[in-house]
């Protein structure tokens, strides 16, 4: 479920996102661009979103604010009951790691290491030690139907078993928000099902992902949809689980 908020205040317990009167704006020369303007609104624990809109709606912007890879410029962004708008560079960072996984249209596995080792990134940053490392790794490459190639590098596999790597290392931290940018952008249409039913699959098994594409086929498999236009919510389109 996704709420529109009015005032700030603290998020319900299973409020895992949460932004009020969220402003992005910076300078382009002496223009002042107002790349999200506004924007309020609550998604609840296990719940399945994609944001939407047209080249320079926000959509950009607000998956840099979502991923706390930007700060807002004011308002307030509650990521699993904490503020991190106000929060310093290495507190985000460690909440960010904690909280978020992140899956990317190109994949960005690292070329050098191995499915395994690839998986295991996220989880050498939290310092678990190698043998837990490798034993979570080959628990998250059998959920995503990778057992059978732990020890080939990327350049040995295809576009969707790259993602579904990318899938399993997001999976790492077992965080809070799975947010996945344009995620079958650079595959097939055959592929991009596949790799649109493990969403659902993650989803089912209660995990909150949040999905930002431009394409409606890719975000008919959400159960909710928000859709911006010029920095602000033009729509919301709800669903249940």
């Amino acid at each position: 479920m996704i709420v529109q908020m009015t005032e700030h205040s603290r998020p319900h317990a299973d409020e895992v996102v949460r932004l009020d009167d969220v402003m992005r704006h910076y300078m382009v020369g002496d223009e002042t661009v107002r790349a999200l303007d506004g924007v309020s609104f609550s998604i609840r624990k296990g719940s399945y979103w994609a944001i939407m809109g047209p080249s320079g709606s926000g959509k950009s912007t607000m998956l840099n604010i979502l991923g706390c890879l930007d700060r807002p410029s004011s308002g307030a962004y509650w990521l699993n009951g904490v503020n991190v708008a106000e929060m310093d560079d290495n507190d985000l960072s460690d909440h960010r790691l904690r909280n978020l996984g992140f899956v990317f249209q190109s994949f960005h596995l690292i070329p050098q290491l191995t499915v395994s080792e690839n998986i295991e990134v996220p989880m050498l940053y939290l310092g678990l030690s190698q043998s837990e490392r490798k034993r979570r790794a080959e628990v998250l490459a059998e959920r995503v139907g990778m057992s059978h190639r732990l020890r080939h590098l990327p350049s040995e596999l295809s576009g969707g078993q790259r993602q579904r790597v990318a899938v399993a290392r997001a999976l790492a931290n077992d965080p809070a928000v799975l947010l996945a940018d344009e995620p079958t952008g650079n595959l097939d249409s055959a592929t991009s099902v596949q790799i649109m039913s493990l969403f659902q699959e993650l989803y089912e098994q209660g995990k909150t992902v949040i999905v930002v594409t431009h394409e409606p086929d890719i975000a008919a498999y959400a159960k909710g949809s928000i859709v911006l236009k010029d920095g602000r919510i033009l729509s919301i389109t709800e669903g249940g689980r």
